[in-house]
């Protein structure tokens, strides 16, 4: 996985707004990264909305509702993860670089 190195040009060619990539890890229940060129992310670092997905599957696959994953971006982060049937409930360390309100 991380010596994976698509084709940006054919990523951002496919029917969708990105694609994501995933194995069992070593250290960790699974491994991804993400591509979505596209939208102008040639690689996510650490992709929450990817993770809504991938939880469900692991835990399915795992047989267990508690995860840890890693994104193996060249930045890369670390996730806990838990299926929680309808909601997926991650954590991980972020730096917050903006804060704003919207009102409809």
């Amino acid at each position: 996985m991380r010596t994976l190195a698509p084709s940006m040009e054919r990523v951002a060619a496919l029917d969708a707004l990105g694609v994501i990539a995933t194995a069992p890890g070593r250290d960790v229940d699974f491994v991804s990264r993400f591509f979505a060129p596209r939208a102008g992310v040639p690689e996510d670092p650490v992709t929450g909305s990817a993770h809504c997905t991938l939880v469900p599957y692991w835990s399915s696959r795992l047989g267990r509702k508690k995860l840890r994953a890693l994104q193996i971006s060249r930045r890369g982060g670390e996730l806990w993860c838990e299926d929680r049937g309808e909601r997926v409930l991650i954590c991980g360390r972020a730096v917050r670089y903006l804060e704003g309100a919207i009102e409809v």
